[in-house]
């Protein structure tokens, strides 16, 4: 029997709960109804643009998909399963009977991040993969067409494929960091979830302002698009490195003032 708000107690809590269930129906969707949305023009891309060159094969309508859903979709579920965590137990009034077991609260907080963030790279790799999948069986397996010209093939594709993947985890850290915040912060799980997307919405406004300057590159999220240098014959690793540090970062001090502010939060629910 596992052991009340162990980790694996924990994820067969978070697998099961039906805004899990459908948020991954979502997932699997998505590249259904870019397909649909495809269909009601021609099929090939007449432009070098990744929405252009999205049906010319399976790896350009991966990459497509993935980077339309990181730009909202991730956001938004990973502040669902990070930021819903602790503000739902507040909701079903299960919170203080959880930490009275007696429950330590570091550990309540762990087991439910750690499964957070698990459930959120699952996401991650279900989207990618069923979208080589799907698009494969819808416009073949042809060479990736790199947006400006030139191809890379499947054997050197692949692997950029799963770094830009792995690059996107990485990145959603800082929703997760901002979500589980406010989630300790409140016993509303939409205002957590609302209040991260918000967030990461204001941030990418200010990113786009130029006289910010260089205070824009610590920004969360700045580097959201630091994955193109991916599909370069040479890969300039330079950006994705600061996406990267940026994002610990953020996630780090996010989720330690959430620690903090836990352990002395007087719990009501």
């Amino acid at each position: 029997m596992a052991r009340p708000l162990s980790i694996r107690a924990e994820a067969r809590r978070q697998l099961g709960r039906r805004r899990t269930l459908w948020s991954f129906v979502l997932v699997l969707a998505l590249p259904l109804i870019l397909i649909g949305a495809f269909a009601f023009g021609s099929r090939g891309g007449s432009g070098t643009s990744l929405v252009s060159l999205a049906t010319s094969g399976s790896a350009n309508f991966a990459l497509f998909t993935t980077s339309s859903a990181a730009q909202f979709l991730l956001i938004v579920l990973t502040a669902l399963f990070v930021g819903d965590a602790v503000p739902s137990e507040a909701s079903w009034s299960s919170l203080r009977y959880l930490l009275v077991a007696p429950v330590p609260r570091a550990r309540l907080l762990t087991s439910k991040l750690i499964v957070g963030l698990l459930t959120v790279a699952l996401a991650v790799v279900v989207l990618v993969a069923w979208s080589v999948l799907v698009g494969g069986l819808a416009y073949g397996w042809s060479s990736f067409s790199v947006p400006g010209g030139g191809t890379l093939d499947w054997s050197v594709f692949g692997w950029r494929l799963l770094g830009v993947a792995l690059y996107v985890i990485v990145l959603m850290l800082t929703v997760a960091g901002i979500a589980f915040f406010f989630g300790v912060r409140t016993d509303a799980p939409l205002a957590a979830v609302g209040g991260a997307v918000l967030v990461t919405i204001i941030s990418t406004i200010l990113g786009q302002i130029e006289n910010l300057g260089s205070l824009r590159n610590g920004l969360p999220l700045y580097y959201d698009r630091a994955w193109f240098d991916l599909l370069s014959p040479t890969v300039d690793w330079t950006a994705m490195r600061h996406g990267a540090l940026w994002s610990v970062l953020w996630f780090t001090a996010f989720v330690g003032l959430a620690y903090a502010v836990f352990r002395r939060k007087d719990v009501l629910s």
